[in-house]
């Protein structure tokens, strides 16, 4: 098989696993406390890809990088995937991943106010004040009730806070001291992360609330599919394809994610699909596109200036 069927076999993979989650994750939060479920799913990962890196040969991680990989795994799977799990008890999983692809709006952001983040060009802002406007036209707050966010106003903020922890841990992560192999990571980071999610899982008394004996199959099912597809497979291709695939193309299984998201809401959940999501969608996913044109572009004029 050659290397090109291979990478568009793993962008396959990435687009319809990663995609597919959400709806994973409102099922399996039907009869499991959402904090437990998401702690199981990465411990359960995170212990299958460790012992298979570490019996592969993949070299001890020290205690600096253990640090940066609980860094990240805090920011991107506590913040970031647990407030979605929390949020999904009560927002579709559509708009859920609508809201979450707006963590490259957040990134571009943050890089541009730190003091020595890069400052965005024209198409770059154009994008941010796109993809804005994009999430007020989801959550439709001067709506009559307050739209999405009159409804789900506790589930929206969530929402709201684990794209921009996401984007935290995505830009910490690319200076992080973390171990060459990058499923070793990942492996320390989901073990960290689940820890975390354990732990807050503890202190949100949702042991108290987890029946065993009422755990549907639907969940139970939602949970082996996260495990699998979602951190095992997603994770596993995801990795893989930075290291032999172009970054742009890696880059689009943020616009095709919530699209993948929204369909399979609708066909396998009736979630609503209007005419006002279908219109932010446009909006937002857009928007996450001209911001990584914007950065192509730049890095390209960057680097031709340097050969000159």
């Amino acid at each position: 098989m050659s290397l090109r069927v291979r990478i568009w076999l793993a962008m396959m993979a990435v687009y319809i696993a990663w995609g597919s989650t959400y709806l994973a994750i409102r099922f399996a939060v039907e009869t499991i406390p959402p904090f437990l479920m998401a702690a199981a799913r990465f411990l359960i990962a995170g212990m299958i890809l460790y012992l298979w890196q570490r019996l592969s040969g993949a070299p001890a991680p020290s205690r600096r990088q253990w640090g940066a990989a609980a860094a990240v795994g805090l920011l991107l799977l506590l913040g970031g995937n647990g407030a979605v799990t929390w949020a999904e008890q009560y927002v579709p999983s559509g708009v859920t991943a609508l809201m979450v692809g707006s963590a490259p709006l957040w990134m571009a952001l943050i890089d541009a106010a730190r003091p020595k983040g890069s400052r965005p060009n024209w198409m770059t802002a154009a994008g941010l004040v796109a993809g804005f406007t994009g999430i007020v036209l989801l959550v439709d707050p001067l709506a009559q009730g307050g739209g999405l966010l009159g409804v789900y106003p506790a589930g929206i903020a969530a929402l709201m806070l684990a794209a921009l922890l996401w984007a935290l841990g995505s830009l910490y992560s690319r200076s992080a001291p973390l171990p060459e192999s990058p499923l070793l990571g990942t492996a320390m980071e989901m073990l960290a992360g689940a820890g975390g999610l354990l732990l807050a899982g503890s202190l949100t008394g949702e042991w108290s609330r987890l029946d065993m004996a009422a755990i549907s199959a639907r969940s139970l099912w939602g949970l082996v599919y996260l495990v699998i597809f979602g951190s095992l497979v997603g994770f596993a291709s995801y990795t893989w394809l930075l290291r032999v695939a172009p970054t742009p193309l890696v880059s689009t299984y943020a616009y095709v994610n919530p699209l993948v998201a929204i369909l399979i809401g609708n066909l396998l959940a009736a979630e609503p699909l209007t005419v006002r999501t279908l219109l932010a969608a446009s909006v937002i996913l857009g928007s996450v596109a001209l911001i990584n044109l914007g950065r192509f572009r730049k890095i390209a004029l960057t680097a031709a200036a340097y050969t000159d």
